[in-house]
């Protein structure tokens, strides 16, 4: 599949998505949430000119977070830990693939002032609600800031593709904003506009990182 009929239809199928996340159609979102988020996985392969190291972790991190789409489609709690088991090992995927691929510089502790706070924030905010969650929501949290912080990394490191420093650094930003999004409609208060937000801040990272595997590495 060609890189410009996947950016054709991602919007389209975004736009069902967000019609079957209003109407709480569970059969609707079972049948394209996963074939959206397969679209990522596609971009990174028809990215790549070829499959560096750095490609195929950003492949392996990409697979494992549509694993995490298919989980988080369900309601149960069971399926939502499981999301999170698979998203938490997609970004700990992008952390090896961005810190692979940068030297260490300014950018990584630039990227540490702003997340780090912010995390502790977002934490303090949620944990009233999180009860027996609470440990797994710090570490997940965690990860997700390392993950800012690693793209941060990539970002500040001049030897690389200028367009690829831009599309891990926002990348990585979006998709980070979207777990925000999904921990306020999960533990704080369930809302169609965690969805229409969220959504696509995290297709939009997703695909920005997607397509890097073929400028970095």
């Amino acid at each position: 599949m060609s890189l410009h009929l996947v950016f054709l239809l991602a919007p389209l199928l975004l736009i069902v998505l967000l019609v079957f996340e209003k109407r709480d159609n569970l059969r609707g979102k079972l049948m394209v949430k996963p074939v959206l988020s397969c679209l990522f996985v596609l971009t990174a392969l028809a990215a790549a000119t070829h499959f560096s190291a750095y490609a195929i972790i950003v492949v392996a991190g990409l697979v494992l977070c549509l694993v995490g789409d298919v989980c988080l489609a369900f309601p149960q709690r069971t399926m939502f830990r499981a999301g999170l088991v698979a998203f938490l090992l997609g970004h700990v995927a992008y952390i090896v693939a961005f810190v692979a691929v940068a030297r260490p510089n300014v950018g990584l502790g630039v990227a540490g002032a702003a997340a780090l706070p912010v995390s502790g924030l977002v934490y303090v905010r949620l944990q009233p609600f999180l009860g027996s969650m609470q440990k797994a929501v710090m570490a997940y949290i965690i990860v997700i800031s390392l993950m800012v912080i690693a793209a941060g990394g990539v970002f500040g490191d001049g030897q690389l593709s200028a367009s690829g420093r831009f599309l891990v650094l926002n990348g990585a930003f979006s998709f980070y904003l979207s777990d925000i999004f999904v921990a306020r409609q999960r533990f704080v208060q369930a809302s169609f506009w965690n969805r229409l937000i969220g959504l696509p801040l995290y297709y939009l990272g997703q695909f920005q990182i997607a397509y890097t595997a073929g400028l970095l590495g």
